[in-house]
């Protein structure tokens, strides 16, 4: 039941995303309102982090999965990328690197300052 329930949080918070994808009209995706909608509920500790976990972990477990559809459409889309592939070659390692990079230094930060936060 415990984990019916966590889904039904993750759920709602996606359901909500998704309303105010249709509410507020900018070209921002739905699971990007959800994730801010999540944050700000467990920033403002409306939900408890233990209320969410296990089924925050086991969606996290499984996302690799979630990406065989993405790559089987590359697979038919072939005959368009085909044109485009040196280009891809180039930006998608440069992008991976700089979110890489930019994720590791958010990262650094945070435990920075976390650590500060207990020195003091």
């Amino acid at each position: 039941m415990k984990y019916i329930r966590q889904f039904g949080i993750i759920l709602g918070v996606t359901c909500a995303g998704e309303v105010c994808k249709h509410l507020i009209l900018l070209p921002v995706p739905a699971s990007i309102y959800g994730l801010v909608i999540l944050f700000a509920l467990l920033a403002f500790k409306v939900i408890r982090l233990e209320q969410v976990k296990e089924a925050g972990v086991f969606l996290i477990e499984i996302m690799p999965l979630m990406f065989i559809p993405a790559a089987a459409g590359l697979v038919t889309s072939w005959g368009q990328i085909r044109g485009i592939l040196l280009p891809l070659c180039v930006i998608v390692p440069l992008t991976t690197c700089l979110v890489m990079l930019a994720a590791g230094k958010a990262t650094d930060y945070m435990i920075e300052k976390k650590e500060g936060k207990r020195d003091e």
